[in-house]
């Protein structure tokens, strides 16, 4: 039985890992969940939040996305992420503009669906903020 699988993290501007993993939970617009070897294939959105890795052995990875979309096969999953920050390498400004840019989607939205979703994400900044 297998014990590992391929993960693989892209952004639009480039492959950001691609790494044998033991697990990853993934932050899905339906909520979060956790993949393993050999899991049920699934097709998922994303929701602003962190991206948790295992390698094998027991290191961590912990990884910011914004939105994208998460492909899992028993083999292997494949997140397409909008934007990807590893929270070793997140620089607070940036966090505090995704922040700003979250708020004013939030004032500009026309309807109350997007405004909902507006206002989801501002608040997952947040949180993420306050958990820095």
């Amino acid at each position: 039985m297998a014990d590992t699988f391929k993960f693989e993290l892209v952004s639009p501007e480039r492959l950001l890992m691609s790494e044998i993993v033991a697990q990853v939970l993934v932050p899905g617009s339906e909520g979060d969940f956790t993949v393993l070897p050999l899991h049920a294939p699934v097709l998922s959105t994303l929701r602003p939040g962190v991206i948790d890795v295992v390698l094998p052995g027991g290191r961590e990875r912990r990884i910011f996305v914004r939105a994208g979309l998460a492909e899992v096969d028993p083999e292997s999953l494949t997140i397409l992420a909008q934007r990807a920050v590893d929270l070793d390498d997140l620089d607070r400004d940036w966090l505090a503009q995704e922040i700003r840019n979250a708020e004013e989607d939030v004032a500009d939205a026309q309807n109350e669906d997007v405004r909902t979703a507006a206002q989801n994400t501002l608040d997952r900044l947040r949180q993420i903020e306050e958990a820095l």
